[in-house]
């Protein structure tokens, strides 16, 4: 029952998540930008407290934007007609996405502009020696195209259903990233069988349809396959 009470209250915050995506276009702003600020500070081999400095800035924006959101729906709720107080509220409440925003632009100055300008061939010979890179560029562009995908088709969420499965994205992913990785063909086809029966199981348990596990596999599949070649 405990374990029951956590996945439903770990979906309920995937669920604010992206509602917060589907009605704020300044956090579907935010979040485009936070997907590629990450790529490109692993494009430009930021160092782990590097990676760290720029996930807590992400986050403190993103963090912003969505209390924002919840205190207009509040307002709005709690006074239907126009008050000053009101007002003032949600002006308070922008104040402080401004603030995270500002400080968004002047971290990410610092942390940025000692990688800029680079030399691209340099960079790229490096990606190219680092698969860890590409992996996590593989994972990230996954995770955020099957989200896009979800606002796009307005239905489900990265853990409850919609276009295309996020499960079976990822899942196929991986295994087409062990599968450039690696010759061993005993765990390639290990992977593969771990990826279908998440697939498999998306569908016996009604999260998904056989068409959108079809398209997440797929999206996953494509878009590594898109990386190792383009970085290879």
């Amino acid at each position: 029952m405990r374990e029951r009470r956590f996945i439903e209250s770990f979906n309920a915050a995937v669920e604010g998540f992206v509602y917060v995506l589907r009605t704020e276009r300044n956090m579907r702003v935010h979040f485009l930008a936070t997907l590629f600020f990450l790529l490109l500070g692993i494009y430009l081999d930021f160092t782990a407290m590097q990676m760290i400095a720029l996930g807590i800035i992400i986050t403190l924006v993103l963090t912003a934007e969505m209390v924002n959101s919840a205190v207009e729906l509040i307002v709005d709720m709690v006074k239907v007609e126009f008050h000053p107080m009101a007002r003032i509220i949600k002006d308070v409440s922008a104040g402080a996405v401004l603030l995270a925003a500002i400080n968004a632009v002047v971290a990410g100055y610092i942390l940025f502009s000692k990688k800029i300008p680079f030399n691209i061939q340099t960079e790229m010979a490096r990606i190219r020696q680092t698969p860890w890179h590409l992996t996590f560029i593989s994972l990230i562009l996954v995770f955020g195209a099957s989200i896009i995908g979800k606002l796009i088709f307005h239905k489900g969420t990265p853990l409850r259903g919609g276009m295309p499965s996020g499960h079976a994205a990822v899942a196929f992913a991986i295994w087409a990233i062990i599968s450039f990785m690696t010759n061993n063909t005993i765990v390639i086809m290990l992977t593969f069988v771990m990826a279908f029966l998440i697939a498999r199981h998306r569908v016996k348990d009604a999260v998904h349809t056989v068409r959108e596990v079809i398209a997440g596999a797929i999206l996953g599949i494509l878009l590594t396959t898109l990386i190792f070649q383009v970085f290879r």
